[in-house]
């Protein structure tokens, strides 16, 4: 896919030749960052490219790592940035998941200068990539650093958040999902959520400064749905701006709901691996991801955003497909996914057409064992009649309705259930 525009990639260009302008004691400083970061130059390209393969530019070396070392190494008399321009590195013209492994490789660990302004090169650059609907964002966490990853961003998921109990208050209130969190887990989330409840200062419109917690910024987004209460000692149900109180106190799923919006103002990705560690252990069948609490059966059976995918299109939907079905919105959900699912036909087109792209994916799934090829023919042939007959792509109009959100979910983890295992044997 190519969505980014040249804009973007000429003002992310500029930011590593001209640097960014910050403020120091209210005086205006203009702060630089290589993009190899701690590396040199060299180093940081072999990361990414078999430099050994890709030809030289001059006739007296034999290909672009001798090149490249004569002129970053032995000399240095490239002009800054050079690589972003090189039509052989396909960062200028080439298709979105080269661009973005590549700005992903700067913020690596390994790679980036934790003692430069690598985190505000990282906020600028997401600023502008959002503008063409992409971010990197922490991924996973390994020596209690963070691996940044790119997903596709949702901008009107940043216009407002509605916690668990909202999004599920249908299920909820049919009793389709039942919580109930004992005392001694509660107490345990509680401990968490004091260990991250951190101050911020704030300005108001008027100019003045001021001091807030986390615990009262939750607070005040929780009152934009439901007044917040909580049982006390005498058993009465009253409203409270305690969060010890409310936690050991209100109903299981606001509960859920405060570990939500803590998330939201947590930094890094310590307090999403606490909260799971204690929901875990109190066996309760839920886990936070990416900001939201989903079921842990539900997350085992997506496990969409885990699964690399090189191809954007296919990873939007994906993505789409997760995002409504989180969201409780099954109808949308079952129809991106069988928008991909069909695009994952074409995974290997131009090259194959439809019929030899998906031969090639039932070849790798099937190890080219007889048993498993006609199995997995068999369920690619009975999904596709499937999306055939039912509506399920909805700009088809001619054939069996759906009325029934249990059919979407049977439909939806049916077909999701052989899309996330071909993505594992996709080349």
């Amino acid at each position: 896919m190519n969505r980014i525009t040249e804009e973007t990639k000429r003002d992310i260009l500029d930011l590593f030749r001209n640097g960014i302008e910050m403020y120091d004691f209210w005086e205006p400083k203009r702060v630089m960052y290589n993009y190899y970061g701690r590396l040199e130059e060299l180093v940081f390209l072999q990361r990414l490219y078999d430099l050994k393969s890709i030809p030289s530019l001059e006739h007296r070396f034999t290909n672009a790592e001798e090149e490249i070392r004569q002129h970053t190494v032995i000399n240095d008399d490239y002009p800054c940035c050079w690589v972003f321009e090189d039509e052989r590195f396909k960062l200028k013209n080439g298709n979105d998941e080269d661009y973005l492994r590549f700005i992903c490789e700067i913020f690596h660990p390994e790679v980036r200068d934790e003692n430069g302004y690598w985190k505000e090169f990282l906020d600028e650059i997401n600023k502008l990539l959002r503008n063409d609907r992409y971010e990197l964002y922490p991924a996973k966490k390994m020596s209690n650093r963070d691996f940044y990853d790119w997903r596709i961003y949702y901008p009107e998921e940043s216009k407002i958040f509605i916690p668990y109990s909202q999004r599920n208050r249908k299920m909820i209130d049919e009793k389709r999902i039942k919580l109930s969190i004992k005392k001694s887990a509660r107490h345990q989330i509680y401990q968490i959520l004091n260990k991250y409840d951190s101050i911020f200062r704030e300005t108001t419109e008027t100019g003045f400064n001021f001091e807030i917690t986390t615990s009262e910024k939750v607070f005040k987004d929780i009152r934009r749905f439901y007044t917040p209460k909580c049982y006390n000692v005498q058993n009465k149900y009253i409203e409270t701006n305690s969060l010890e109180e409310f936690i050991l106190g209100c109903p299981p799923y606001y509960v859920l709901d405060v570990i939500e919006f803590f998330e939201k103002y947590s930094q890094g990705t310590e307090f999403t691996i606490e909260i799971n560690e204690i929901l875990k252990l109190n066996e309760l069948p839920f886990r936070l991801v990416n900001g939201k609490i989903v079921d842990s059966f539900d997350k085992q059976v997506l496990n969409i955003s885990v699964i690399p995918v090189s191809e954007a299109g296919l990873s939007e939907l994906l993505r789409d497909a997760e995002k409504y079905y989180d969201k409780g919105n099954l109808r949308i959900a079952v129809e991106k996914l069988w928008d991909a699912f069909e695009r994952l036909k074409t995974y290997y087109s131009p090259t194959l057409n439809k019929k030899k792209s998906v031969e090639k994916i039932i070849y790798n799934m099937s190890e080219n064992k007889v048993e498993f090829r006609e199995l997995f023919e068999k369920e690619f042939r009975e999904l596709t009649d499937i999306g055939n007959k039912f509506r399920i792509r909805h700009h088809e109009t001619t054939i069996t309705e759906i009325n029934d959100d249990r059919h979407y979910e049977y439909f939806f983890k049916r077909c999701l259930s052989l899309v996330s295992v071909a993505l594992k044997y996709l080349d």
